[in-house]
């Protein structure tokens, strides 16, 4: 059975291969093969001409009445809210985790009786001041905490734990922010039309 397979397929092979490999051969055979490269090199273009010539001028394009218009930036108006006014997109309220020092800051605000806005006017400006970190310092200003008090010493009006109690943090900064911008809201549109509050 074994012999049959193996001459069944040499069979198959010679079929196959045979008249193939009689047309290459009959190709090659012939007194005018020409290979590729020879038969691409047909159709190369060339320049011919006095090489001392001086070019032709440019053709200087007419646009005729072609104009452009450039689309001007929208302007976003400025959002008034309640005694304060911002410029600019105003942050959505988040409830704060408990325990932390946002749970700590809500309760402040709201003591203050400021606003749900107020309040999330607060995190956005805070997370960009210092990520909300109480050890948050700006090496290049010497700002220090949450509040970004500068310098940190300044929170010390508030109590001694100044460098590492967020309570104390945001007691100060929430005072800060109160008597120089009225809201949160107002001292987050100082900082998003100048970069610092």
């Amino acid at each position: 059975m074994g012999a049959f397979a193996a001459f069944a397929a040499l069979g198959f092979v010679a079929a196959y291969v045979g008249p193939i490999g009689v047309a290459l051969a009959d190709a090659d055979t012939g007194p005018e093969s020409v290979s590729l490269y020879a038969s691409s090199l047909e159709d190369v273009q060339s320049i011919t001409g006095d090489s001392s010539a001086v070019p032709a001028p440019a053709v200087e394009l007419d646009r005729g009445s072609y104009s452009v218009y450039v689309k001007p930036k929208p302007t976003v108006a400025p959002v008034a809210t309640g005694s304060s006014a911002s410029t600019g997109w105003r942050p959505p309220f988040v409830t704060p985790d408990p325990g932390s020092a946002q749970a700590i800051a809500y309760d402040m605000v709201k003591a203050r009786g400021w606003s749900d806005d107020e309040f999330a006017c607060l995190v956005a400006l805070w997370k960009k001041e210092s990520g909300w970190r109480v050890n948050a310092y700006n090496a290049g200003s010497g700002a220090y905490g949450i509040p970004q008090a500068l310098p940190g010493s300044k929170m010390g009006s508030v109590a001694a734990d100044w460098e590492t109690n967020p309570a104390t943090q945001i007691t100060w900064g929430l005072g800060y922010i109160g008597g120089r911008y009225g809201t949160p809201c107002g001292a987050w549109g100082h900082s998003q039309s100048t970069g610092w509050y």
